[in-house]
């Protein structure tokens, strides 16, 4: 069953972190099932996963609060905006296409702007 957990962990890692470009794949939502698969399967992975710069880019805050800062909600959004518009100009003979595209992206703009709070950047101290 560890074996199991592991390759799961893997692949949700893999397809999070092509979610950061590709807005069709969630990339909070599959880190958080990274974090559950290696904490179920190895203590190593799990605190591996938790030191990453993915894990405290995308998800520490999200995961402690349920906040992101503005810059990583634009950057987020951006992304987004600029795949979807590319999708949305490729379907030029897809009405339905078109309308689904556009139906996701406003669903994820009014998420992302009204869904999760927004927090200050964090202050660093000069050593």
């Amino acid at each position: 069953m560890k074996v199991f957990w592991i390759f799961l962990g893997f692949v949700s890692l893999g397809l999070g972190t092509a979610g950061i470009v590709l807005p069709i794949l969630p990339t909070v939502p599959l880190y958080m099932l990274t974090v559950f698969c290696f904490a179920k399967s190895s203590a190593r992975l799990h605190s591996w996963f938790l030191g990453t710069s993915l894990y405290k880019k995308h998800l520490e805050t999200f995961v402690s609060s349920r906040a992101m800062t503005l810059k990583s909600k634009l950057t987020i959004m951006g992304t987004v905006t600029a795949v979807m518009a590319v999708g949305f100009l490729m379907m030029s003979e897809v009405l339905a296409g078109r309308i689904c595209l556009a139906v996701v992206w406003i669903c994820h703009v009014l998420y992302f702007t009204f869904g999760i709070r927004t927090i200050q950047e964090p202050k660093e101290e000069n050593a």
